[in-house]
Parts: structure tokens; sequence; C-alpha cells
């Protein structure tokens, strides 16, 4: 999953960055304040969750929030205000706002992986394998390939999942990229992976292939 932490104060930023990747696999980006997340994501940065605290100077966080939420290409992205401030008045002008969550400083482990188990129900933080899926054994016998060629195959796959997280095409084109993936996890022997592309919102469901696809390569690599 692809994550946007935005915070002027670098020990905090820093300390909620590790909290993130604590969480399960997550690519990190960061921004130091507003603006510089907002030129983030005007350039084409597409996250799926943004973490953003609610003080900054030039652009606060609420501010980037209204930004998010006028923009029809960000409107729905999952965004978490953090903050020191506990008061009521200013947890529900977050949520007029539109904020998806709200995290009061000093925040904790389970505070984070919280906001992802609710705004991201079907993927699990702490364990990305399926019972549908096969073993890398089991994948060899049935294609009749060596385990070295399994794990080409799979970081070839991983490469993909990654490139369509970045860059998911719109409409049609987009439905037949996806298709193509659910297509190669289901060859590869990862079935739960390809039901989780069938999911809405794709980025999660991106998230969750691309975790499934680098436990598989893990697990070829013991074999």
């Amino acid at each position: 999953m692809n994550v946007l932490v935005v915070d002027d104060d670098v020990v905090a930023r820093m300390m909620l960055m590790h909290l993130v990747d604590s969480c399960g696999s997550h690519t990190i980006a960061e921004a130091d304040d507003g603006a510089d997340a907002w030129r983030q994501l005007e350039a084409g940065l597409r996250p799926d969750i943004v973490f953003c605290d609610l003080r900054m100077p030039h652009v606060s966080g609420l501010e980037l929030l209204q930004r998010v939420r006028q923009d029809a290409l960000l409107a729905k992205l999952p965004f978490v205000l953090v903050s020191a401030a506990s008061d009521s008045a200013t947890m529900d002008e977050a949520e007029q706002a539109g904020a998806s969550g709200y995290i009061v400083k000093p925040f904790r482990h389970d505070d984070v992986r919280e906001q992802f188990e609710r705004l991201f129900p079907s993927t699990d933080t702490s364990d990305t394998s399926d019972t549908s899926d096969e073993t890398p054994d089991a994948v060899v016998r049935r294609l009749g390939i060596d385990i070295d060629r399994l794990r080409l195959y799979l970081e070839g796959l991983a490469r993909q999942l990654q490139a369509a997280q970045g860059d998911l095409a719109e409409g049609v084109e987009g439905a037949l990229q996806l298709a193509r993936l659910r297509a190669g996890c289901s060859m590869l022997g990862l079935h739960g992976a390809a039901e989780a592309l069938d999911r809405a919102p794709p980025t999660a469901g991106l998230a969750q292939a691309q975790a499934a696809v680098a436990r598989q390569i893990e697990r070829a690599g013991r074999a």
C-alpha cells in the first residue's frame, strides 16, 4: 500500500512513518508540510491513504484536506488527520471537512493500525497469506517449471503490480490491465490475490496482491 505521511516536525514525521511501516508492507512517501504534499499530489503522486498533521505552516492539514476533497481525482482519498488537539470543536471541524479519521498525539502503534483496519477492512495488515493459495512446490509441478523460473515469474508480476499501483489506466484500459494481473496471479497460484483484484477500491486490491506476491517470493526462496 502506498502511504503519504505529512508533518512539518521531522521527529514526529519519522515516528509516524515508523508506525506505518510496522503495520504492514507499505511504500511510504513523505512531505514536510501541506504545500509540499500538494505539490507531490499535483505532480501525480497517488497514495492509498494520507496521514497528515493538522497544524502546519504554509498549508495546514485542514487546508490540504479541503484541496484534496475539491479535486475530482483525489476526492475519495482516505485522509487521516493527526494532531495534539483532542477537543471536540477541532475534531468536529476535521469531520466536517471530510477527514476519514483522526489520531491524537502522542500516537501509538494501535492507533495507526486501527485506521488501516477500519478504512481497508479487506486488507489484513499482519498476514497477507490466503488459504486458497498454492504452495510454490505445487505451482512448479503444475506449470512444469523449476523454482528459479517461478521466482522470475513472480518478480515480473511484482513489477507489473507496482506499475499499476502507481499508474492504473482509466476506463476500459484499466479494466483490461486488472484482468491481466488477475490472470497472472491465478496462473502463479495466488488465488486470494486474484480475488482481491476484483474488489473495490482497486488500490486496496493491488496492495493486497503485492503483499501476496512478496510473500510467495519469500516462500519460493526457501523452497
